[in-house]
């Protein structure tokens, strides 16, 4: 199976299909931090023709995220508040281009945010501790022609202890990217597994 990872620096999900023998291939705007023979650097856009069997797009959530709409209502941030319109609407414009994409199976990863409201629902809302990591955060995926991911290594830590993601966690790389957009190790796991069935 050929699998496009879109905005995909990490190569987390890539290598968990490459694992499963795919030819799989990470896309971002960034170098990878994985192989750089299995990632494409550019406009992902400009690759969905290139003959794919499985899309998965993780496209940015700045302007899409609940976080952002809070931040631009916000009177002490006009910077803000003067683009977001603008911003959020071709951050949306770019997660259509993936739905319509001309590949068979598309799978759309964001979390709670305009999407939700202004699109559609999510197909399905999963968590990092339905897949073996004792974290909470809500990720929503939106899917065509793929089934729902079942969770594969479920953890119910006692109330209160979850871990939670933020921009100021300890999950932050040493240059600056917030390691909120990388997806659980668990999550691509079960992705390969799952949906890497020819």
């Amino acid at each position: 199976m050929r699998v496009l990872v879109a905005c995909e620096f990490s190569q987390v999900v890539t290598k968990a299909f490459r694992g499963r023998g795919h030819e799989a291939y990470s896309c971002d705007l960034l170098p990878t931090k994985g192989n750089p023979d299995w990632h494409i650097q550019g406009d992902a856009l400009k690759h969905l023709g290139e003959d794919w069997d499985l899309l998965i797009a993780h496209p940015p959530c700045k302007w899409l995220c609940a976080a952002m709409r809070t931040n631009a209502a916000r009177k002490d941030r006009p910077e803000i508040s003067a683009n977001y319109e603008r911003e959020r609407d071709k951050a949306m414009d770019f997660v259509i281009a993936f739905y319509n994409a001309p590949i068979h199976k598309i799978a759309i990863e964001n979390p709670i945010g305009y999407l939700n409201g202004n699109w559609r629902k999510p197909d399905q809302i999963i968590r990092p501790y339905m897949f073996g990591h004792h974290y909470k955060k809500d990720i929503c995926l939106w899917l065509k022609n793929l089934s729902l991911l079942n969770p594969t290594v479920p953890l119910y830590p006692p109330k209160g202890s979850w871990k939670t993601l933020d921009f100021w966690s300890d999950k932050r790389n040493p240059d600056g990217y917030s390691l909120k957009s990388v997806t659980f190790s668990g999550i691509a796991k079960a992705m390969a597994e799952q949906w890497g069935v020819i």
